[in-house]
């Protein structure tokens, strides 16, 4: 028997496909005390695991020079939005080399085809609008 049998993984539908290399801005509900607020966080997501429950990312920053790491699931409750705001160019699916590196160093290239990609659905979607209007 299979656990997918049992249980079924509720993805949360703010989360757009995920790639490692890519520079994202994750908002997350945090508990300080009594009060809730939503946190951002903006890095790089150095790698991503596909599991059973949904499968979770890593995403990496350096603050005031320190490299701070955080994991989000997929499927967590807490997870309010995930925007991606640069597509880089990789070539391996872990990037933990990343960690050795500076800040300036770390910097990838920008993947070409998604930008046109977004670009050309962005024309599209101002197209339909002004139709509509």
């Amino acid at each position: 028997m299979d656990i997918r049998e049992i249980v079924k993984p509720k993805l949360n539908a703010s989360i757009p496909q995920i790639s490692p290399g890519d520079t994202v801005q994750v908002k997350a509900k945090t508990t300080e005390g009594g009060k809730e607020r939503i946190q951002q966080f903006r890095g790089m997501v150095i790698a991503t695991k596909k599991s059973v429950d949904g499968g979770k990312f890593t995403v990496r920053r350096v603050a005031s020079g320190i490299g701070v790491e955080r994991t989000f699931s997929l499927q967590s409750p807490l997870l309010q939005d995930v925007q991606i705001l640069r597509h880089g160019q990789v070539r391996r699916a872990k990037l933990y080399y990343m960690r050795r590196l500076s800040a300036k160093q770390s910097r990838l290239k920008e993947k070409r085809e998604k930008v046109q990609e977004q670009t050309q659905a962005k024309k599209e979607k101002i197209e339909t609008t002004t139709e509509q209007s």
